[in-house]
Protein backbone atom coordinates (compact mmCIF):
# COMPACT_ATOMS: atom_id res chain seq x y z
CA UNK A 1 0.00 0.00 0.00
CA UNK A 2 3.11 2.35 0.51
CA UNK A 3 4.36 1.62 -2.63
CA UNK A 4 0.99 3.56 -4.15
CA UNK A 5 2.11 7.11 -3.42
CA UNK A 6 5.59 6.53 -4.94
CA UNK A 7 4.40 4.67 -7.96
CA UNK A 8 2.01 7.46 -8.51
CA UNK A 9 4.72 10.06 -7.95
CA UNK A 10 7.35 8.46 -10.10
CA UNK A 11 4.53 8.52 -13.01
CA UNK A 12 3.77 11.97 -12.59
CA UNK A 13 7.36 12.84 -13.05
CA UNK A 14 7.88 10.43 -16.32
CA UNK A 15 5.21 12.52 -17.96
CA UNK A 16 6.48 15.59 -16.80
CA UNK A 17 9.89 14.73 -18.21
CA UNK A 18 7.89 13.32 -21.76
CA UNK A 19 6.35 16.66 -21.79
CA UNK A 20 9.24 18.92 -21.73
CA UNK A 21 11.32 17.09 -23.75
CA UNK A 22 8.82 18.01 -26.26
CA UNK A 23 8.98 21.38 -25.86
CA UNK A 24 12.40 21.11 -26.04
CA UNK A 25 13.05 19.41 -29.02
CA UNK A 26 9.78 21.63 -30.77
CA UNK A 27 11.75 24.70 -29.24
CA UNK A 28 15.31 23.28 -31.20
CA UNK A 29 13.46 22.18 -34.16
CA UNK A 30 11.49 25.53 -34.66
CA UNK A 31 14.55 27.33 -34.50
CA UNK A 32 16.84 25.55 -36.58
CA UNK A 33 14.23 25.66 -39.44
CA UNK A 34 13.75 29.23 -38.87
CA UNK A 35 17.41 30.03 -39.22
CA UNK A 36 17.76 27.96 -42.45
CA UNK A 37 14.39 29.87 -43.75
CA UNK A 38 16.73 33.20 -43.14
CA UNK A 39 19.37 31.74 -44.92
CA UNK A 40 17.13 31.08 -48.22
CA UNK A 41 15.78 34.19 -48.05
CA UNK A 42 19.46 36.14 -47.44
CA UNK A 43 20.38 34.02 -50.37
CA UNK A 44 17.46 35.17 -52.79
CA UNK A 45 17.76 38.64 -51.83
CA UNK A 46 22.17 38.36 -52.24
CA UNK A 47 20.97 36.86 -55.77
CA UNK A 48 18.44 39.60 -56.99
CA UNK A 49 21.10 42.38 -55.80
CA UNK A 50 23.53 39.92 -58.42
CA UNK A 51 20.42 40.38 -60.82
CA UNK A 52 19.96 44.11 -61.17
CA UNK A 53 23.98 44.64 -61.64
CA UNK A 54 23.30 43.20 -64.71
CA UNK A 55 22.03 44.26 -68.38
CA UNK A 56 19.72 41.70 -68.49
CA UNK A 57 17.78 40.67 -65.19
CA UNK A 58 16.97 36.61 -65.32
CA UNK A 59 12.71 35.94 -64.87
CA UNK A 60 11.76 34.85 -61.95
CA UNK A 61 12.66 31.34 -60.97
CA UNK A 62 10.11 28.79 -60.41
CA UNK A 63 9.98 26.70 -57.11
CA UNK A 64 11.41 22.59 -57.69
CA UNK A 65 9.44 20.50 -55.81
CA UNK A 66 11.14 20.06 -52.35
CA UNK A 67 11.20 16.95 -50.09
CA UNK A 68 8.98 16.68 -47.59
CA UNK A 69 10.76 18.11 -44.12
CA UNK A 70 12.80 20.73 -46.31
CA UNK A 71 12.69 24.76 -45.24
CA UNK A 72 11.50 26.26 -48.32
CA UNK A 73 10.87 30.07 -46.99
CA UNK A 74 9.64 32.40 -44.59
CA UNK A 75 6.09 33.45 -43.17
CA UNK A 76 5.86 37.23 -41.40
CA UNK A 77 3.02 38.01 -39.69
CA UNK A 78 3.55 42.03 -38.84
CA UNK A 79 0.73 41.99 -36.22
CA UNK A 80 1.75 39.42 -34.32
CA UNK A 81 5.15 39.76 -34.38
CA UNK A 82 5.62 36.18 -35.94
CA UNK A 83 8.81 34.95 -37.84
CA UNK A 84 8.42 31.01 -38.89
CA UNK A 85 9.85 28.88 -40.95
CA UNK A 86 7.94 27.50 -43.79
CA UNK A 87 8.57 23.79 -44.08
CA UNK A 88 7.61 20.89 -46.92
CA UNK A 89 4.78 18.73 -45.60
CA UNK A 90 2.01 18.96 -42.98
CA UNK A 91 2.70 15.43 -40.87
CA UNK A 92 3.58 15.77 -36.87
CA UNK A 93 7.18 15.91 -37.68
CA UNK A 94 7.03 18.67 -40.22
CA UNK A 95 4.59 20.93 -37.99
CA UNK A 96 7.37 20.25 -35.31
CA UNK A 97 9.93 22.53 -37.33
CA UNK A 98 7.54 25.22 -38.41
CA UNK A 99 4.23 26.35 -40.50
CA UNK A 100 3.93 23.49 -42.87
CA UNK A 101 3.20 23.52 -46.77
CA UNK A 102 0.66 21.36 -48.29
CA UNK A 103 2.02 19.02 -50.68
CA UNK A 104 0.50 19.71 -53.66
CA UNK A 105 -0.84 23.52 -53.07
CA UNK A 106 0.89 25.90 -55.04
CA UNK A 107 3.46 28.54 -54.15
CA UNK A 108 3.79 32.13 -54.31
CA UNK A 109 3.42 33.28 -57.80
CA UNK A 110 2.08 30.43 -59.12
CA UNK A 111 -1.77 31.40 -59.41
CA UNK A 112 -2.86 28.61 -56.98
CA UNK A 113 -4.01 27.97 -53.90
CA UNK A 114 -1.48 28.43 -51.56
CA UNK A 115 -2.14 26.31 -48.25
CA UNK A 116 -0.11 26.66 -44.90
CA UNK A 117 -0.84 24.64 -41.38
CA UNK A 118 0.81 24.90 -38.08
CA UNK A 119 -0.24 24.06 -34.65
CA UNK A 120 -2.43 26.25 -32.29
CA UNK A 121 -0.40 25.99 -29.52
CA UNK A 122 3.15 26.09 -31.01
CA UNK A 123 3.62 28.50 -34.13
CA UNK A 124 0.12 29.54 -34.66
CA UNK A 125 -0.78 30.56 -30.79
CA UNK A 126 -2.08 33.96 -31.96
CA UNK A 127 -3.63 33.64 -34.89
CA UNK A 128 -7.01 34.32 -33.72
CA UNK A 129 -5.52 38.00 -32.87
CA UNK A 130 -5.85 38.74 -36.67
CA UNK A 131 -8.62 40.73 -38.45
CA UNK A 132 -9.17 41.63 -42.00
CA UNK A 133 -6.66 43.80 -43.41
CA UNK A 134 -3.98 42.11 -41.36
CA UNK A 135 -0.46 41.37 -43.80
CA UNK A 136 1.01 37.65 -44.06
CA UNK A 137 4.26 38.41 -45.71
CA UNK A 138 5.89 35.11 -47.44
CA UNK A 139 9.50 35.12 -48.13
CA UNK A 140 10.81 32.00 -50.33
CA UNK A 141 13.80 31.43 -53.21
CA UNK A 142 11.71 32.97 -56.15
CA UNK A 143 10.76 36.14 -54.21
CA UNK A 144 8.76 38.03 -51.65
CA UNK A 145 5.65 38.06 -51.47
CA UNK A 146 2.56 39.97 -49.56
CA UNK A 147 -1.31 38.67 -48.71
CA UNK A 148 -3.77 40.61 -46.92
CA UNK A 149 -6.32 38.70 -45.00
CA UNK A 150 -9.48 38.85 -46.11
CA UNK A 151 -12.28 36.50 -43.95
CA UNK A 152 -12.05 34.24 -41.65
CA UNK A 153 -14.23 30.89 -40.84
CA UNK A 154 -14.55 27.67 -38.26
CA UNK A 155 -14.78 24.57 -40.17
CA UNK A 156 -15.76 20.91 -38.42
CA UNK A 157 -11.80 19.06 -38.36
CA UNK A 158 -13.61 16.39 -41.65
CA UNK A 159 -14.38 19.33 -43.50
CA UNK A 160 -12.37 18.83 -46.47
CA UNK A 161 -13.39 21.37 -49.08
CA UNK A 162 -11.35 24.02 -47.68
CA UNK A 163 -8.54 22.49 -49.85
CA UNK A 164 -9.46 23.04 -53.44
CA UNK A 165 -5.75 23.09 -54.87
CA UNK A 166 -7.88 25.60 -57.34
CA UNK A 167 -5.30 27.09 -59.93
CA UNK A 168 -7.50 29.85 -61.31
CA UNK A 169 -6.52 32.48 -58.84
CA UNK A 170 -4.18 33.16 -56.42
CA UNK A 171 -4.87 32.93 -52.48
CA UNK A 172 -3.18 31.84 -49.31
CA UNK A 173 -5.00 30.13 -47.21
CA UNK A 174 -4.11 29.18 -43.55
CA UNK A 175 -5.45 26.55 -41.25
CA UNK A 176 -4.35 25.62 -37.55
CA UNK A 177 -6.95 23.73 -35.34
CA UNK A 178 -9.72 25.42 -33.07
CA UNK A 179 -10.62 26.25 -29.95
CA UNK A 180 -7.35 28.02 -29.47
CA UNK A 181 -7.31 27.15 -25.96
CA UNK A 182 -8.89 23.37 -26.36
CA UNK A 183 -7.33 20.54 -24.57
CA UNK A 184 -6.69 17.38 -26.68
CA UNK A 185 -7.70 16.94 -30.40
CA UNK A 186 -9.43 20.00 -31.13
CA UNK A 187 -13.02 19.51 -33.22
CA UNK A 188 -12.83 22.19 -35.67
CA UNK A 189 -10.30 24.21 -37.72
CA UNK A 190 -9.64 27.54 -37.81
CA UNK A 191 -9.03 28.93 -41.84
CA UNK A 192 -7.65 32.13 -42.95
CA UNK A 193 -8.31 33.46 -46.50
CA UNK A 194 -5.85 36.26 -48.04
CA UNK A 195 -5.60 37.75 -51.07
CA UNK A 196 -2.08 39.35 -52.57
CA UNK A 197 -1.57 42.49 -52.53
Amino acid sequence: MKKLPLFIILAGLVVIGIGVWQIVETKFLTDTSLKEAKEIVAQAESRANTELDEETPKKSEKIEPPDFGDTVGLLSIPKIKAELAIVEGTDPNDLKKGVGHYKGSYFPSENGQIVLSGHRDTVFRRLGELKPGDIFEVDMANGKFKYELTETKIVDKNDRSIITLQNTKEELIVITCYPFRFVGDAPERYIIYAKPI
